[in-house]
C-alpha cells in the first residue's frame, strides 16, 4: 500500500528540521566586570574630615590610587613616623624638598594579591629588604604594593634614561634577592595618599611618590566611567585638577612627561 504524500512529506519535512532541534551551540560567556569596595577619607573645605564608600570597577586606573603602601608602613611626618592607616587627611607629611604639605585624601582598599581576577590578572606585591638601597634604605623590611613607585632607575632601564631622575615602579627592582615578589593567599589592606601637588615623600626610609593618575588619565579612562572616577577623589572636579607630575615616570613600557 502506497504512502500517502502527505506523510511522505511529513518525514521529510522530520528528517530536515532534526538539525534545528539540536542544541545551539554555547558560546563562552563573557567576563563579568569585576567590581571592588574603596574606602575614602576626604579633607572637606571646613577642616572636617569626610570618611565614604565606593563600589567601583576592579580596573588598573582605579586600583593603581589605592594599592601603594600596605599596612604598617611608616611616612615621615612633622611630628615623625606614622603608620600609613594612622596618617588622616588634614595632617602634614615632610616632602622630598624639606617641606611640608597636608594630606588631603587617603584611599584603603582590601584585595587577594594571588587570587587571579576575571581577566587572569593578579596583584603581587613587592618586598624590599632593609638596606637594599643603601645605609637605612629601607629602614627594615618593607613591603609595597603594586601601584607603588620610587625615585631610581633599575640598571636594566639606564640605556633608556641615562642620568634622569624618574619615579620607577618598584617591581621593576625585583632581583631576586633583595627586592622579591610576593602573593600572599590572604587578604590585604593597601592605602595610597594625595596631597595638593603630586610630591615624594618619606616612607620607611625610601622616596615614594604620592598619588598622581599620570598625565596619560584622559586615554586610560573612557567618558562613561570618569564621573565614577573622579567621585572617588573630593578634592577635584577633573583630571586636570592633579597638576602635574613632579618629574617623568616610568611604567608600562612607557614614560609619562612632565606637563605644564
Amino acid at each position: 500500500m502506497p504512502i500517502p504524500h502527505s506523510l511522505s512529506r511529513a518525514a521529510r519535512n522530520a528528517v530536515d528540521t532534526s538539525a534545528m532541534l539540536q542544541d545551539a551551540p554555547r558560546t563562552p560567556d563573557k567576563p563579568k566586570a569585576q567590581l571592588r569596595r574603596y574606602e575614602v577619607s576626604s579633607l572637606l573645605p571646613n577642616g572636617d574630615v569626610s570618611q565614604t564608600r565606593h563600589i567601583a570597577p576592579a580596573l588598573p586606573m582605579f586600583e593603581d590610587a589605592f594599592c601603594a603602601f600596605t599596612r604598617g608602613s611608616l611616612v615621615e611626618t612633622k611630628t615623625g613616623p606614622m603608620a600609613i592607616e594612622d596618617l588622616l587627611p588634614g595632617d602634614t607629611v615632610l616632602t622630598q624638598d624639606g617641606s611640608s604639605q597636608t594630606v588631603l585624601w587617603k584611599g584603603s582598599v582590601t584585595l587577594v594579591p594571588g587570587r587571579e581576577d576575571s581577566r587572569g590578572r593578579t596583584r603581587p606585591l613587592t618586598r624590599i629588604t632593609a638596606d637594599t638601597f643603601g645605609m637605612q634604605k629601607p629602614l627594615s623590611g618593607v613591603i609595597a604594593g603594586p601601584a607603588a613607585r620610587i625615585v631610581g632607575t633599575p640598571a636594566h632601564l639606564r640605556h633608556l634614561h641615562g642620568n634622569e631622575t624618574i619615579l620607577t615602579p618598584v617591581h621593576e627592582f625585583q632581583d631576586g634577592m633583595s627586592v622579591i615578589e610576593t602573593l600572599p593567599p590572604t587578604p590585604i589592606e593597601l592605602f595610597h595618599i594625595c596631597l595638593k601637588r603630586h610630591s615624594v615623600i618619606k616612607v620607611d626610609g625610601l622616596q615614594f611618590e604620592t598619588y598622581h593618575p599620570g598625565v596619560n588619565a584622559v586615554r586610560m579612562i573612557s567618558h562613561s566611567l570618569r564621573s565614577i572616577y573622579l567621585n572617588l577623589f573630593a578634592h577635584v572636579d577633573s583630571l586636570n585638577d592633579f597638576g602635574p607630575l613632579l618629574m617623568p615616570r616610568a611604567g608600562d613600557g612607557e614614560v609619562d612627561a612632565i606637563t605644564a
